[in-house]
Order: C-alpha cells, then structure tokens, then sequence
C-alpha cells in the first residue's frame, strides 16, 4: 500500500486515505452495463416520483395502507439514488478512488434503505394479513397513527442498527491493501482488506442478514401462510379471488426483492459464485425492485389506476376552464 495515501494513528493502527474500487475484472463492453443501469435509474425516479405524486395529491390514497406504498416509494427513490449516480461516476468516469469517509458513508445509505425495503414489505404484508384475516376490525387496528408509529420504529431501529455495524469498520486497521473487489464499498469486500480481528463484525452483518432479511422473510410467509387458511375457509370462488387480488402485488414484490437478496448473500457465503456475476446479480438486486415497484403498484392496483385517472381528468378539466377564461 503506497504510504501516502495511509494514516498512521498509532503504531499499530492503520487507515487507508481512500479506498480504490476495483468494479469488474477482465470484463469487455462493461460500459454497456453501465449506460444500462443509467436508463434504470431515470426510469426509477420517474416511476417513484410519480406514485408518490399520486398518492400525496389522491385525497383517496390517504389512507394507512397508501402510507406504506408512500413509504416503499420514496425508500426505492432513496435507495437508487444513494447507489447508481455515485456509481456511475465512479466507472464511467473512472473516478474510483473514495474518501475513506465517503466510503463508509456509502456503505450506510446502501445498507439502511435496502433494510427500510425489507422491513417496509414486511409492514405490507401485516396490513394484508390484518385485511384478509380480520376484515371487520381492518379500520381499527390498522390505522393511519398505527402505520406512523410501525414506520417511525422501524426507521429509528433499522439507522441505529446499521450505524452501530458501520461504526465497527472503524475500529478496523487496514494493512492488507486498498482494494475494494466491488462495486461500492460493500460490507465484506471491505472487511476482507483488514489485518485486524473482524469476528465482532462478523457476527453484526450476521446479525444484519438475520434481522433485515431472513426475519422479514420468515414472518411475511408465516402471514402468508395464515392467509391461505384464511382464503380456504372463504366458502364463495368470487370472493377469494378478490381477496387474492388485494395479496397480487405485494407477493410481486416480495419475490423480486427477497429471492434474488437472498440467493446473492447465500452464494457469496459459499464463496461459489464468480466475482463478476456476484456483482452483477448484487447490482441488480439493489436496482431492479426499486424500478419495478412503482410500475406493478401502477399497474396491478386498482386504487391507483384509478386515481390517475381522476387526477388526469382533474388536469385537463383545469386546463379546459383556464383555456375558456383566456377566450373569453
């Protein structure tokens, strides 16, 4: 390691000036992925922008479970915006050394929004649990003060957590090198760089991965679960079609997010999987549900579809009454 860029704080502490992100080795057209991911992340601010716009001006979606869509949005809209343009700069521009500061800090918002994800899809799923489970006693529990408390907890849990595992790294020596082997300053990657002992951060992102996905996960099932017995003991087909209709998106949503997290931190466990492809599959595990979740919450939910088009409406009657002022 060039002794320029390392602080020496004490004769057995070392820590790296900046790290150098090394992104994908020996890999042709890697540009094209890149100019891909920037098509993402516009179409991701476009789709969350707007869902949040419909819901803050529908007086219909004002309800608690629009307050959890609200919330799912603007983390999607957070947690692109934290990764992709830093990104971007970062190997389209060949800009890949990072203040060892800025590095640590990217590593937080990364971790801290996809964790508001998971939790936030777990809060969805209580909502429909409560709905489908509890139909006569929905408007009682599952209230717009209920929903701000549940969010409030989990925003306030979910910062300290991940802060207080951020806040380990720097109790870390860096002696080894200043490479990071990804594509941001991912947890692991940067553990692997320090000479120190790391079995107390070990033991965190554990704790991380148990907490913020394997929990969620687990207890979104088990709703699920009970949800089924539920549909079942519903005697009428009509009616538990409908009830399944109300689950469709969320269950989507579910399965884009969870499935691919899961499978991505279980192979890089198992040390199975090619680097490039680790990073590929983690890219897109953090990109894709931001950009697809405003697009099947549009899509597959009437309550949306039909607020557009109210506020559509809404618009141009606007513009036909203002084009008539202006004639007259």
């Amino acid at each position: 390691m060039d002794h320029q860029t390392v602080i020496m704080l004490n004769a057995t502490f070392v820590r790296p000036e900046k790290f150098y992100l090394s992104g994908f080795s020996n890999m042709s057209h890697a540009k094209y992925f890149y100019v891909f991911l920037c098509f993402v992340y516009v179409v991701t601010v476009l789709g969350n922008t707007s869902l949040i716009s419909v819901i803050f001006l529908a007086k219909t979606l004002h309800t608690a479970k629009y307050m959890i869509v609200f919330n799912l949005a603007l983390t999607d809209l957070c947690e692109s915006t934290a990764l992709i343009p830093k990104l971007l700069d970062t190997f389209l521009f060949d800009n890949r050394y990072i203040i060892y500061e800025a590095c640590l800090s990217y590593m937080f918002y990364v971790l801290f929004f996809t964790a508001i994800q998971s939790w936030t899809l777990l809060t969805m799923a209580y909502d429909r649990f409560v709905a489908i489970c509890f139909p006569l006693r929905y408007h009682a529990i599952v209230t717009k003060p209920a929903v701000a408390a549940i969010l409030m907890f989990i925003w306030c849990f979910l910062v300290s957590l991940v802060a207080f595992g951020i806040s380990l790294i720097d109790r870390l020596s860096f002696c080894r090198s200043s490479v990071i082997n990804s594509f941001f300053c991912d947890h692991a990657p940067t553990l692997k760089l320090s000479c120190s002992d790391v079995s107390l951060n070990s033991r965190m992102a554990y704790a991380y991965f148990i907490t913020v996905l394997m929990l969620p996960f687990i207890l979104i099932l088990m709703s699920y679960a009970r949800i089924a017995l539920a549909l079942i003991k519903i005697a009428s087909g009509a009616e538990r079609i409908k009830a399944l209709k109300t689950c469709s998106s969320h269950l989507i949503l579910v399965i884009i997010f969870f499935l691919p997290m899961l499978s991505t931190n279980i192979a890089s466990v198992s040390n199975r999987i090619h680097p490039n492809a680790r990073m590929i599959n983690s890219t897109l595990t953090h990109t894709i549900p931001s950009l697809l979740n405003p697009i099947i919450y549009s899509l597959k939910t009437e309550e949306v579809l039909n607020s557009i088009k109210k506020l559509y409406k809404r618009k141009r009657f606007i513009a036909a009454t203002l084009k008539k002022q202006l004639v007259q």
